[in-house]
């Protein structure tokens, strides 16, 4: 099996190319929970958007303009879909790592 690739990091190695070309594709994208919130205030509700997330070790909180709120939702939705692919990413490449590895220790 010398100079012949193991079938596993042959599929890694083709999964990570595809992770590769999916987030080429990723548009506009933002970190957080986009929720609404509700105040009552003198016996009237009333209704907002925000956006609550974590960067750089700090909390923050923007609030979303109406207009903006499905845009937002969808850079939202597009960060997980980041944030997934990238777990897969370095998930598989330890995995690999770790072949490769093993597989040059019995050579």
């Amino acid at each position: 099996m010398l100079g012949m690739k193991p079938k596993r990091i042959t599929t890694i190695e083709r999964r990570i190319h595809i992770i590769k070309s999916e987030l080429m594709k990723l548009g506009d994208m933002r970190p957080g929970s986009l929720t609404r919130q509700v105040q009552v205030r003198n016996g009237r509700t009333y209704s907002y958007w925000q956006l609550s997330y974590t960067h750089s070790m700090r909390s923050r909180t923007n609030y979303v303009r109406p207009e903006l709120v499905k845009a937002t939702r969808s850079q939202v939705k597009t960060f997980k879909k980041f944030k997934k692919l990238v777990d897969e990413w370095v998930k598989l490449a330890i995995e690999h790592a770790q072949l490769t590895a093993q597989l040059t220790a019995e050579s």
